[in-house]
């Protein structure tokens, strides 16, 4: 690990791969990281590289269909992934050390999706499916009103949960809500995390693009709607007698402007809960020769938060990201069955 990372992870960040490329895990845990993420993206980067041929060939000669091939191939890469973090999850006695698997995008395809009940119903059986067996598995769900009306039975179930897809205070506070509803029907409650990941660059593109009046709030967007959440749930759980950390994940945090530095999120959020990071992100702060010391409770000036409560229509930005957001959830697993149909 690099004197860079090594000052972030001492200032108090988890850093989780965004990314279950079998290299990049190994690479990544040695530079420090404690977990992973992954998503169709992911899945369809490997299967690129032809490391899944040789299985996925076996699977379709016993007469596999697309679908069946890809969550194949993902539970193994995810399980593999796992193995790799399981001293953390044992060291850590289950507060750390997961890996996250996304459920089927497909329930949310803006046209062939199933009705809300419908979505809601699976998202609970596949939830509790692909979670069976897994003590180090997160599923991760996405914040819709699907998703969200999914959560208590799935907690209630004891199932590790990853919620997605949140840019809004609104999203947060009903999906850690629904969560905690279920987490208290459990009759033990020691082994159950909750995390929630806020998506952070996606807030700065769409200001840029929406909201040209914001002045001296443009580029803080994301950062600052992210640390308030993080405060409203570090609040939350403070007395809920949790064994485990509920924590959030920062999560978009690849700067998407040439002239921002690429650890510019990754600085922000330094000290507390859990960073996604692409692997690209990481290895520019592995080299940036930066010391990172904890910078999650600081705040932007107030001249740059009083714009930003002036300018921003908050729920318009959640209207327009969460659209953009599942048509970047629902065509990614559509281009990992053409793909796999394709070998």
């Amino acid at each position: 690990m690099t004197a860079p990372l090594q000052s972030l992870v001492a200032s108090g960040t988890k850093l989780w791969l965004d990314s279950i490329d079998p290299k990049l895990v190994e690479l990544s845990k040695n530079q420090g990281a404690t977990g992973a993420t992954s998503n169709p993206i992911i899945i369809a980067n490997i299967v690129k590289t032809g490391l899944m041929d040789g299985m996925i060939r076996e699977l379709r000669a016993e007469g596999k269909s697309p679908a069946d091939v890809a969550w194949t191939v993902t539970n193994h890469l995810v399980s593999e992934a796992e193995r790799v973090f399981m001293p953390v999850y044992e060291a850590t006695h289950g507060n750390d050390g997961y890996v996250s698997f996304e459920v089927d995008p497909l329930l949310e395809d803006l046209k062939l999706g199933p009705p809300h009940k419908e979505r809601v119903a699976h998202y609970i059986e596949l939830g509790k499916y692909w979670a069976k067996g897994h003590a180090n598995r997160m599923i991760k769900v996405p914040a819709t009103p699907a998703g969200i009306d999914a959560l208590e039975e799935l907690a209630a179930a004891g199932v590790n949960l990853n919620v997605t897809l949140i840019f809004s205070e609104d999203q947060y506070n009903k999906a850690r809500d629904a969560v905690w509803k279920g987490a208290q029907r459990l009759a033990n409650r020691d082994r159950f995390k909750s995390v929630y990941s806020i998506f952070v660059s996606r807030l700065d593109v769409y200001t840029e693009e929406h909201v040209p009046a914001l002045g001296v709030g443009q580029g803080w967007v994301g950062i600052v709607n992210a640390k308030r959440i993080w405060q409203k749930n570090k609040a939350f759980w403070a007395d809920k007698k949790m064994k485990l950390q509920q924590e959030m994940i920062f999560a978009s945090t690849g700067t998407k402007k040439p002239t921002d530095p690429k650890w510019k999120y990754v600085e922000a959020f330094a000290g507390s809960d859990i960073e996604t990071n692409p692997p690209e992100t990481n290895e520019a702060v592995a080299v940036s020769g930066r010391t990172f010391t904890s910078q999650i409770e600081q705040m932007p000036p107030k001249a740059v938060l009083d714009a930003i409560d002036q300018h921003v229509d908050f729920q318009k930005l959640e209207n327009f990201l969460m659209a953009d957001g599942l048509k970047k959830f629902a065509d990614p697993q559509k281009a990992l069955l053409e793909l796999i149909s394709t070998k």
